[in-house]
């Protein structure tokens, strides 16, 4: 076995949530390991809408904590999301504290943008559409300047280790054990499972891989978000047309020039499951879909929007004066690791941050724009918690069953076939049947087995999750935990031949 060795806190991942972390636990050292580059990996930085944050003078964290539980169609933990919705100015404080230049009106004040399902202005951005990209750039020269942080590259975290219960440090790659007072995944979510994704390819759910091998709580694992607008091209990565285009007034039309959105409450800017699923059967019936923002912004589009405008003109498209083709793509995993607003997990000494996380603030379907605001703003709270917590001796990490290398494409087809836009028991039956014999050594088919079975189970229609064999939604709205070894022995009973109906938990 390598060296072992030590850092109070070890941070997996280098996005807005893992650098917050790291930078919020300044001065206590901190091992920040991130697979790619720092700075330049993760989804944060493709992130172009903004922070959602009730700073302007009409608006407040009531009526956002509204605008959250609507989106959340009855899931949302109400006192979670009231503490990370209350933070927002504290958010933008921080950030800009720490270099971020939030665009501002000529009188000093934020220039807000509105995006669907808000019923007020409240997106604070960057350079228009560049606000993932502005915050990763300050956020990376502040931890490159502190002291206290060490920094991994191109290193990924293979295992969790435990010790008497607790976990005490990871396995990392080409390193061995590395010992930790505590260990923070912030590893981002699961896009890439996907053959359409707005998302790095390499969002593979690692985190609920690390925890769920370790036997972590999982929670809404089978809420998946699907972006209404990527851009429809032929790209293994989908470019993002961000939700802002549509708050500023572009609407959705087929290839016949019919606004399909007017009939449906909210139009352009209802939910984002609404939307999506509005689009997918626009495509189910063979049409396209384009989004015309040429009325709405015309030439004002390349001073908005210069990001989006940029990489629709790498693809040919004014959208000054041209139609833009638009398709769902998973975008957001609103399930992931169990925790508290900290990001506290079930297991002492695991702590997970941003979209790794599932704290129930976003419910069964996030509003937009929250998710830079729960990345940032679970940063601030985990690393305070972490900083009240006293120090657990940890003995000499303990070999561990690493991983084995896998191929995802098999993964990919299936958890695109059936784990979806829409779905049914036909469909995750055979997903599970697939995904079984691999999850024991494929990580990636793990997490995908679970987000199955979880969506199996909920026999009901809410928010993201859309079960066409059972449209109607439930009265009384549950969430849904498992572990690894619970979700396995439900899906060895799914698998079976033999199984009855009446086998399977039929609550929502």
């Amino acid at each position: 076995m390598n060296t072992t060795r030590t850092a109070p806190v070890l941070v997996i991942g280098s996005g807005l949530a893992g650098l917050m972390t790291a930078l919020t636990l300044s001065p206590q050292p901190v091992l920040l390991v991130t697979a790619g580059s720092l700075g330049l990996s993760g989804s944060s930085t493709l992130a172009q809408g903004g922070i959602a944050a009730s700073v302007g003078a009409d608006d407040s964290a009531a009526l956002h904590l509204a605008d959250t539980i609507a989106a959340g169609d009855g899931l949302c933990d109400r006192s979670v999301a009231a503490e990370i919705i209350e933070a927002g100015a504290e958010v933008v404080a921080a950030l800009e504290a720490h270099g971020v230049h939030f665009d501002r009106k000529a009188d000093g004040s934020f220039s807000l943008g509105l995006e669907a399902a808000h019923s007020r202005h409240r997106i604070v951005h960057v350079d228009g559409d560049a606000t993932g990209a502005g915050i990763m750039r300050a956020l990376t020269a502040k931890v490159l300047a502190t002291p206290s942080i060490t920094v991994m590259e191109n290193t990924r975290a293979l295992r969790l280790i435990r010790q008497d219960g607790r976990v005490v440090g990871a396995c990392l790659e080409n390193v061995g054990p590395v010992a930790a007072r505590a260990v923070v995944l912030a590893t981002g979510g699961v896009g890439g499972l996907y053959n359409a994704t707005t998302t790095p390819l390499g969002n593979l759910g690692q985190g609920a891989a690390l925890a769920g091998r370790a036997g972590a709580v999982l929670a809404d694992m089978e809420f998946v978000q699907f972006h209404p607008t990527a851009l429809a091209v032929s790209a293994p990565r989908l470019p993002l047309i961000s939700e802002a285009v549509r708050g500023d007034g572009a609407q959705l039309v087929n290839d016949r020039g019919e606004r399909f959105m007017v009939d449906i409450p909210g139009r352009e800017l209802a939910p984002r499951d609404v939307v999506a699923r509005a689009i997918g059967r626009e495509i189910a019936q063979g049409r396209k879909v384009y989004l015309d923002a040429c009325t709405a912004l015309g030439a004002r589009f390349a001073t908005r929007f210069p990001g989006i405008d940029a990489l629709c003109k790498q693809h040919g498209i004014d959208p000054s004066r041209d139609l833009i083709p638009v398709r769902p793509a998973t975008h957001y995993h609103m399930g992931g690791i169990r925790t508290d607003a900290d990001g506290r997990s079930s297991l002492p000494g695991l702590w997970a941050v941003g979209e790794a996380a599932c704290t129930g603030l976003h419910g069964a379907n996030r509003l937009a724009s929250n998710s830079l605001l729960e990345a940032a703003a679970m940063g601030l709270r985990a690393a305070r918690a972490l900083g009240c917590e006293e120090a657990v001796a940890v003995r000499h990490p303990v070999p561990v069953s690493l991983p084995q290398g896998a191929d995802l494409e098999p993964v990919r087809r299936v958890v695109s076939n059936h784990l979806g836009l829409l779905r049914d028991e036909e469909g995750l039956r055979s997903a599970i049947t697939t995904l079984l014999p691999l999850a024991e050594t494929d990580d990636a088919a793990a997490v995908a087995l679970v987000a199955a079975v979880a969506a199996f189970e909920r026999r009901e229609s809410r928010g993201s999750h859309a079960r066409t064999d059972h449209p109607q939604k439930h009265a009384e709205a549950k969430r849904r935990f498992h572990t690894f070894e619970t979700a396995f022995a439900l899906a060895r009973d799914i698998a079976a031949p033999e199984t009855s109906l009446q086998r399977i938990p039929r609550t929502a």
